[in-house]
């Protein structure tokens, strides 16, 4: 395990969060209940004590969780949460839509990708994906970065036998472990669990988190518009402790590691392994939506470029504010 880990550290190309959090904010003279869409995935480990935290600020923390990002968006703008964790794509794909209602706040983490091979399957090289069964999530966050980096390799995206598998992630361990496919591309835990219980591998050679297009942002927490400027106390409440919790967390690998496996449920074994991929705090910019939203547009994910029109519906101040002045 080790030796497969250690190739992991490929993860110091992310830029690690430097920022101090600042001081607490006052709680409101008057608690407020607030929706919170998110996702067991162990880049979101601070929604283990967000709420014990937002509770000091007159914060009542509702959670609701989502199998998937799109869900959660579609439930950010039909007005049923207050704020959610989605995609790094979902943002693009709510304006393509023409919802305007909508503000992005910030990202959440990051990690190297690499395609999960079964074991005794070749993949030494991009060349050694033609013909092979590659499970995907059509439309994921993954699929994103998948699909980018084949386009800056020069790789056909015909060349294999993509399979798309709904649901969970462990639905592609599954395929994975019963040889119905060679190669999965997921997310963690589940890149981690073939490796660890013997029947898959990292191709180390084929890393798909880094496009220039893409980049290796896991996901973005986003609010509506009408509550980021009618209610804007609220959100920077909840920022400033999502952010602290955040800062806590990447200061300690074992305190990742088991709110990691407290959200997920999984093994803390595994957690420990699996969270040492993942590079918690923003690891994206505005320059890189902009690209994101160029290179959804030119897949022919989304129907309009909206790449111009980020700018407008992207405030980082939320952030900027809650940090050491």
């Amino acid at each position: 395990m080790r030796k497969w880990f250690s190739g992991l550290a490929f993860a110091a190309f992310l830029p690690v969060a430097a920022y101090a959090v600042g001081p607490q904010p006052v709680p409101l003279s008057t608690p407020v209940e607030v929706t919170f869409g998110y996702q067991k995935v162990g880049h979101l480990a601070p929604i283990v004590t967000l709420g014990d935290e937002l509770k000091k600020l007159g914060i009542n923390l509702k959670l609701v969780e989502f199998v998937r990002y799109a869900d959660a968006r579609t439930a950010l703008l039909a007005g049923s949460l207050d704020i959610a964790t989605v995609g790094p794509a979902d943002l693009a794909i709510a304006l393509s839509q023409g919802s305007t209602n909508v503000t992005g706040l910030m990202g959440v983490g990051g990690s190297p990708k690499y395609v999960i091979g079964r074991k005794g399957v070749k993949l030494e090289s991009w060349d050694d994906i033609k013909g092979k069964k590659i499970a995907i999530a059509p439309g994921s966050a993954v699929w994103f970065q998948f699909a980018a980096t084949l386009i800056e390799k020069g790789v056909p995206y015909n060349s294999f036998q993509a399979v798309n598998i709904q649901g969970g992630g462990a639905n592609f361990n599954q395929a994975l472990q019963k040889g119905e496919i060679d190669a999965i591309v997921t997310w963690e835990p589940f890149e981690s669990i073939p490796v660890m219980e013997g029947y898959g591998f990292f191709a180390k050679n084929l890393e798909y988190g880094s496009s220039k297009a893409v980049g290796p942002e896991l996901g973005f927490v986003m609010t509506t518009k009408d509550m980021a400027e009618k209610k804007r106390p609220v959100v920077e409440r909840i920022v400033w402790a999502y952010l602290k919790i955040q800062e806590e967390l990447a200061a300690s690998p074992q305190k990742f590691a088991e709110a990691y496996s407290k959200l997920t449920g999984l093994d803390p074994k595994v957690s420990a392994e699996a969270s040492k991929a993942i590079t918690l705090g923003a690891v994206v910019s505005p320059e890189q939506i902009k690209a994101q939203a160029k290179a959804f547009a030119d897949l022919g994910v989304i129907q309009k470029d909206v790449s111009g029109d980020i700018a407008k519906y992207w405030d980082g101040s939320f952030v900027a504010n809650a940090l050491k002045k």
